[in-house]
């Protein structure tokens, strides 16, 4: 197994999205890049800790790339604005990469660099890319967010049309109906 960590704003949507693709074998909601050691949600979210919501992909390179992981990244959030995602604003909403080696970074730097090139977005991709160093996962109540409250607010307005998105643009990716 391999390690993506990816921070696109709120992990909820993130979360949702990844753990649906063949390949993907666990996906946790989680916290990294900040300077307080074992960090609390509300720690997070005052923006003073440093830390980005991130979620941590274990995949298997076999069945789905780190490349195809960054498609589907780049597809279901913006990575043209600093530090936020809709109406979520904070360096712990920020679009973000953290690489867990070299070559991830050099892929993701690559990425970025031909995203700019060719102008998929009409102003450029400002996402972070950093080393990755301590995960902390996030609270349990916030795994599995989106699968346990569907009908939530935030989870019906902002995580579902993502999710709808990433099912139709990406339905190749897609995990099959037994796995």
């Amino acid at each position: 197994m391999a390690v993506a960590i990816l921070g696109g704003g709120c992990f909820w949507c993130l979360e949702a999205v990844f753990e649906q693709l063949a390949g993907v074998e666990h996906v946790v909601s989680g916290y990294i890049g900040g300077t307080l050691r074992d960090p609390t949600y509300e720690q997070v979210c005052s923006g003073s800790t440093g830390h980005a919501e991130v979620v941590r992909v274990e995949f298997d390179p076999a069945k789905i790339s780190y490349a195809q992981l960054l498609d589907v990244f780049f597809a279901i959030h913006d990575p043209t604005t600093l530090n936020r995602q809709g109406a979520d604003r904070g360096t712990q909403y920020r679009s973000s990469i953290f690489a867990c080696s070299a070559e991830q970074l050099e892929i993701a730097q690559d990425f970025i660099q031909k995203l700019n090139a060719t102008a998929v977005f009409d102003t450029p991709v400002v996402t972070t890319l950093e080393m990755a160093d301590t995960f902390y996962p996030a609270e349990s109540y916030h795994q599995g967010y989106f699968r346990s409250n569907p009908e939530q607010g935030y989870c019906a307005f902002v995580v579902a049309p993502k999710v709808v998105k990433a099912r139709a643009v990406f339905s190749r990716l897609l995990k099959s109906a037994d796995q």
